[in-house]
C-alpha cells in the first residue's frame, strides 16, 4: 500500500470542533525520494523504494553509493518499499506529506520501546500470586507454578515467563489523520504510535 517514511516527533493534544481535547502524535512524514522502481519484468514484482533522511558520503559504503548515484539522489539513511501509488513514479521523484488527507485513516508501523529483562507482572500482566504471610515475603510478583510434576515432567513451550520485553515491530491500524501541515512536513494522527521520540515509523494509507 502507498505510504511514507517518517520520524516520530512526540505527543500533544488538539481541540476538536466540538471542544473535546484529543491526544495525538506528531510525525514528520517525508519528504521521501524515489531511489528505485521495481517492475515485474526485472524484479518479479512491482514496488517503489523510498529513501528518507540524508546521510554523509563518509557513512555510505560503495554499494550504497552506487545505488544512490544510479538514482541521482543523495545518500539516504532509511529505505522502505511501497506499492499501490496512484501516479507513476520515476527515479528522483519526491513525495511529501501532502500524500495524506485530513479525516482519512492510516496505519503506522514502528519499533516499540525496549524494556530489557522484565518479570511476568510487567511483561505479561500477571497479578501476582504470592502472599506475605506463612513464612514467605519475597514471592509477591513470582509467576507461580509452571506446570505439573511427574507428568509431563517439563515446562511446555510458550509458557509465559520473565524475559526481554519490547523492541518489537508493532503496527497500529486505522489512526485518524487530524491535521496535515505541509509547510513543516508534519502530520498529526489521533492516539499514540509505537516507538520513542525521534524513532523511524512507516505511515501507510
Amino acid at each position: 500500500m502507498p505510504g511514507l517514511i517518517g520520524r516520530k516527533i512526540g505527543m500533544t493534544s488538539v481541540f476538536s470542533a466540538d471542544g473535546k481535547n484529543v491526544p495525538c502524535t506528531v510525525i514528520e512524514a517525508g519528504p521521501c525520494v524515489v531511489t528505485q522502481v521495481k517492475t515485474v519484468e526485472k524484479d518479479g514484482y512491482e514496488a517503489v523504494q523510498l529513501g528518507f533522511g540524508e546521510k554523509t558520503e563518509k557513512h555510505t559504503n560503495k554499494a550504497e553509493a552506487g545505488h544512490f548515484k544510479a538514482a541521482g539522489v543523495a545518500p539516504q539513511s532509511h529505505l522502505v518499499e511501497f506499492n499501490g501509488y496512484d501516479e507513476e513514479l520515476k527515479l528522483g521523484d519526491t513525495l511529501t506529506v501532502e500524500l495524506f488527507k485530513e479525516n482519512s485513516f492510516v496505519d503506522v508501523i514502528g519499533t516499540s520501546k525496549g524494556k530489557g529483562f522484565q518479570g511476568v507482572v510487567k511483561r505479561h500482566g500477571f497479578g501476582g500470586v504470592g502472599q506475605s504471610t506463612h513464612g514467605q515475603d519475597d514471592r509477591l510478583r513470582a509467576p507461580g507454578s509452571l506446570g505439573a510434576s511427574s507428568y509431563p515432567s517439563r515446562v511446555f513451550k510458550g509458557m509465559r515467563m520473565a524475559g526481554r520485553t519490547g523492541g518489537d515491530r508493532v503496527t497500529v491500524q486505522n489512526l485518524l489523520v487530524l491535521k496535515v501541515i505541509p509547510e513543516h512536513n508534519l502530520i498529526l494522527v489521533k492516539g499514540s504510535v509505537p516507538g520513542a521520540k525521534n524513532s523511524i515509523v512507516i505511515i501507510n494509507k
